[in-house]
């Protein structure tokens, strides 16, 4: 009897895995830029090519904020509700740091094997 293993759909598919796995450090950076509020993670992450639902961020910041890794901020919203501001603590800066160093020897490692789009390999 012959087992076939279904060919892998060529989507998006595996950009979103590859986000589950950095989304948190992704958060961190851009808070580490300046105070951020939720929804404006999710238009910045969209204006760099990711997009991310707020269903998939709001977790990730309640899973950061219990880890301790982010501070909040209530701030009124100008007439409209007011918006919560997230801002990476120490533990956070430093964790930011760690992953920063440990994502640059990463993508070296996987740029060695698979290289940048368009480029021959030897």
């Amino acid at each position: 009897m012959l087992c076939t293993v279904p060919a892998m759909e060529e989507t998006s598919a595996p950009r979103a895995q590859w986000l589950r796995g950095v989304l948190d450090m992704c958060l961190l950076s851009l808070m580490a830029e300046g105070p951020v509020y939720g929804y404006e993670m999710t238009v910045r992450l969209a204006k760099a090519g990711l997009d991310v639902a707020d269903g998939s961020i709001y977790p990730a910041l309640a899973r950061l904020r219990k880890r301790e890794l982010v501070e909040i901020e209530r701030r009124s919203g100008g007439g409209g509700p007011a918006r919560t501001y997230y801002r990476p603590s120490e533990a956070g800066l430093r964790l930011l740091r760690s992953w920063s160093r440990d994502w640059g020897e990463f993508a070296m490692s996987i740029d060695t094997i698979v290289g940048p789009p368009g480029r021959e390999k030897s």
